[in-house]
């Protein structure tokens, strides 16, 4: 008597491929909130750098961090990387550990690559040094960066070598900030030393074109702007000017 086939051998089995694609669509559903995400390839390394910036200590789950271990090796890749030719930095965050903003802001600096920094809602704290790390910067016009000077949590002991701990930090910021943007030390030192402006604290919180005025950012715009300066400079790059991009 003939042996009737199963339903499961005359069934067509799923190509790997569409398997594929659906895991890729329910992934972008679960992570983004949409069917389709913009994957092509560009020669522009777009990296973010939101919440708080992360240092040496781990941060309660429920802050958003940017976690400065991270960053480095993307950093590091990017300027290996041949066929990235540009970085965007996008920034929205309220600050955090100083050496960790400071050793993100020298490693942006040290690239060869050109570079631009955005600043869309906050630039904050040690987001500062970070913002105007880059050849050129710009920041949204509602966005917003506060300047004041360095604080310390946790146990502190009173002897002279705090203080002198916390001044030589301090010049360390105010060194970088200056040299990497076009605001006076002095006009540095007025926003960061002022009274009365913010709650609870000393310093000041400049608002888009303000902090274009003062120096410290090179002009108000968006993400369209700061792609088209990436992309001019990506062209001096590209034709051997790599040493006379416009500052």
């Amino acid at each position: 008597m003939p042996t009737k086939l199963t339903n499961e051998a005359e069934q067509p089995q799923p190509q790997p491929e569409v398997a594929d694609k659906k895991n890729v669509a329910i992934e972008a559903i679960q992570q983004l909130g949409q069917t389709m995400t913009p994957a092509a390839e560009s020669n522009i390394y777009c990296m973010t750098i939101i919440g708080q910036v992360e240092g040496h200590m781990v941060l309660p789950p429920q802050n958003k961090t940017t976690k400065y271990e991270h960053l480095i090796p993307q950093l590091v890749a990017a300027e290996q990387n041949p066929k990235i030719e540009g970085i965007l930095i996008i920034l929205n965050t309220v600050g955090g550990d100083v050496e960790a903003g400071l050793a993100i802001a020298e490693m942006i600096a040290s690239l060869s690559k050109p570079k631009v920094t955005l600043v869309l809602g906050g630039g904050h704290s040690i987001g500062v040094p970070i913002a105007v790390s880059a050849d050129y910067s710009l920041i949204a016009e509602t966005a917003t960066m506060t300047i004041h000077p360095i604080r310390l949590n946790g146990l502190v002991i009173g002897v002279p070598q705090t203080f002198e701990y916390l001044d030589k930090m301090q010049e360390r910021v105010l060194r970088f900030i200056t040299s990497h943007s076009k605001v006076p030390e002095a006009k540095l030192k007025e926003l960061m030393f002022k009274t009365g402006e913010l709650t609870r604290d000393i310093g000041t919180t400049v608002i888009g074109a303000d902090a274009v005025k003062h120096g410290l950012i090179d002009a108000v715009g968006g993400v369209g702007e700061a792609i088209k300066q990436l992309n001019t400079r990506i062209d001096q790059y590209r034709g051997g000017t790599k040493g006379a991009l416009v500052q």
